[in-house]
């Protein structure tokens, strides 16, 4: 959303008032929570805006439908959050947009009771009681800002409250030691899978917010996400964008998912993130995105020795995440050779390296034992 920061305040955008895209995101601060069932560096961002047209009503009711009648989602297991307002800051409590949801539930037969927790951590304590579906949090949860929450949100920058959606996979899916379960708790039992941002207000010098003139919304759903959802299974990696990758890596190491699921989803993903890298021109480095390239696949080929695979083995996978996205992506296919060279090479460096590394650790440790074999008489 950076460059569109002029129009967000007001300026007329040249494509009009309504925009609409489908993205590629690198996030390498979530490199570490790579892993679980959820996260991934890469992924596909579906967005929508309106730039002082439409608002929270039509944005509301647009998404419910595309989760519901076009991607096939169970209404059922939507859940919702709203902010709960801020009174020191004059930022009203977003009942309008609680409201909304709660008539578009009521309009599929679904009872939707609207709760007040406050902080994820209040919801910890509290969880959900029968009924509820739509859920007022603080700004920690439900406030958009390029800062973060209210107090970080930069002086003259467009910001406002936000509405997540959630979908449940039910209470097995629950992880203890979190707590009770509710949407914004990181359980594993309610993944997010949608974000409405409500651009309404900026912040001026003095810390305080007023209300833009022309009001806004920024929307930001992840691809991945909602096939997960609409697929009734929380783990991403079972997706067709990705289990194509897992199937070619059981048949290289001979191991099974279920058995090395963490190694599995860690080269799935950091390999098809430094896929896209090479498409868009990075090549390895160490620094800015070529470092976070040459990051992803050497954790890639690390988590590879967990199989089994102590060869060069990306010849073999890259053309897999290709052949995925050559359709809905030209670039792929343009550079497709280009890509695997730039690959293939960082991959026969880094083994040389570790072959080096690995042979010294063998020299250290003959050493070592040996001295401990005969030890000096002191």
């Amino acid at each position: 959303m950076q460059p569109l920061l002029p129009y967000l305040l007001g300026k007329e955008h040249p494509a009009g008032l309504r925009l609409v895209d489908s993205q590629t995101c690198l996030r390498a601060q979530d490199i570490e929570d790579v892993g679980d069932n959820r996260h991934t560096t890469f992924f596909e961002m579906l967005g929508n805006w309106s730039m002082g047209d439409y608002f929270k009503e039509q944005q509301i009711r647009w998404f419910f439908e595309f989760l519901t009648d076009v991607a096939g989602v169970d209404p059922e297991k939507i859940y919702v959050t709203c902010f709960i307002g801020d009174e020191a800051q004059g930022i009203p409590r977003d009942t309008e947009a609680a409201e909304i949801w709660q008539k578009v539930f009521q309009e599929k037969g679904l009872t939707a009771d609207i709760a007040e927790i406050g902080s994820a951590k209040d919801g910890d304590a509290r969880g959900i009681k029968p009924g509820e579906r739509i859920f007022y949090y603080d700004d920690g949860e439900n406030w958009w800002s390029r800062g973060g929450g209210l107090d970080k949100t930069p002086i003259g920058d467009p910001c406002g409250p936000d509405s997540e959606v959630f979908y449940d996979f039910g209470p097995e899916h629950h992880a203890d030691g979190f707590g009770l379960a509710h949407p914004a708790s990181d359980s594993g039992q309610f993944m997010e899978i949608g974000n409405q941002v409500f651009m309404q207000y900026r912040r001026l010098e003095d810390g305080s917010f007023e209300p833009l003139e022309k009001k806004n919304v920024d929307f930001g759903g992840g691809l991945e996400r909602i096939a997960a959802a609409a697929n009734k299974n929380p783990d991403v990696y079972k997706i067709s964008l990705l289990w194509p990758i897992i199937e070619k890596l059981q048949d290289l190491s001979g191991k099974k998912y279920e058995s090395h699921t963490e190694s599995m989803r860690v080269i799935a993903d950091h390999l098809r993130g430094a896929t896209f890298l090479a498409v868009d021109g990075a090549v390895p480095a160490n620094k800015e995105q070529g470092y976070v390239m040459r990051r992803l696949l050497r954790r890639a080929i690390r988590f590879a020795f967990d199989l089994g695979i102590e060869q060069n083995f990306l010849e073999q996978i890259v053309p897999v995440i290709a052949d995925l996205y050559v359709e809905d992506y030209p670039e792929v296919k343009a550079k497709r050779e280009e890509v695997l060279a730039v690959l293939v090479k960082e991959e026969k460096v880094f083994r040389q390296t570790l072959r080096k590394g690995l042979s010294q650790m063998q020299k250290f440790s003959e050493n070592f034992t040996r001295h401990m074999a005969f030890p000096l008489n002191l």
